[in-house]
């Protein structure tokens, strides 16, 4: 939930319930799932379904970078022309949209 006052979001209730993470989740969104619902509150469903959302993105661009690091940032076509991989925009798309719903969240870092 989002502090109408400033652009950070509520510190938890002591003894809030915390939700559970979303099972599709990799361990690593999991735990940052966790680690975020111990630090702030978000208690409505907007909030959490933003925070699924943001956790997806994060997700989808991890792997996305694990690809590419895997193969490499350009690789040849059929014709043996070197290209950009393909994966490059699913990864700037993903990290933007991570980015977008912390700042919605009140998490964005840099002060903005």
């Amino acid at each position: 939930m989002r502090n109408q006052g400033n652009s950070r979001s509520l510190p938890p209730r002591p003894g809030a319930k915390t939700i559970k993470a979303p099972a599709h989740l990799d361990v690593t969104e999991r735990l940052m799932w966790r680690q975020m619902q111990s630090a702030h509150r978000f208690d409505d469903p907007a909030s959490l379904a933003l925070l699924r959302t943001a956790l997806e993105a994060h997700m989808r661009g991890r792997r996305c970078r694990q690809a590419i690091d895997k193969d490499g940032e350009t690789l040849p076509d059929r014709f043996g022309q070197v290209k950009p991989h393909p994966l490059l925009p699913a990864e700037r798309d993903a990290r933007a949209g991570f980015l977008s719903a912390m700042k919605i969240l009140g998490l964005d870092l840099t002060g903005n």
